[in-house]
């Protein structure tokens, strides 16, 4: 990539729209949940997967299940996103708030 091309390529990076929310991690065969919230839910699966690859997640609880029962038996779902919201500061009490909300409901552990 050149010059001009690259330099529109990394506008075009930063004014694209992410979709920020919360998110669940399954464990099958134990049945445990893990939720959490991000500001950029494509990106949230790809990083906890490699951390857990590596064997670096800081949720150590998280990371022993991984080991015990395999990456197979873990699932990543997106259980609410919330619409664009430009301050960040209200965007990340939203997050907060929901992921109470559905840290409660399903009796999952936070990551």
């Amino acid at each position: 990539m050149k010059g001009e091309a690259r330099k529109a390529a990394t506008a075009a990076y930063k004014e694209r729209k992410v979709a920020s929310g919360v998110y669940a991690v399954r464990c099958m065969a134990s049945g445990e949940v893990w939720l959490g919230q991000w500001v950029d839910l494509a990106t949230i699966q790809n990083r906890l997967w490699f951390a857990l690859r590596r064997d670096s997640h800081p949720k150590r609880e998280l990371l022993e299940s991984w080991r015990s029962h395999g990456e197979e038996q873990f699932s990543f779902e997106v259980l609410e996103t919330l619409d664009d919201e430009p301050s960040p500061y209200i965007r990340a009490a939203k997050l907060k708030e929901r992921a109470a909300h559905w840290r409660e409901t399903l009796k999952a552990k936070p990551i």
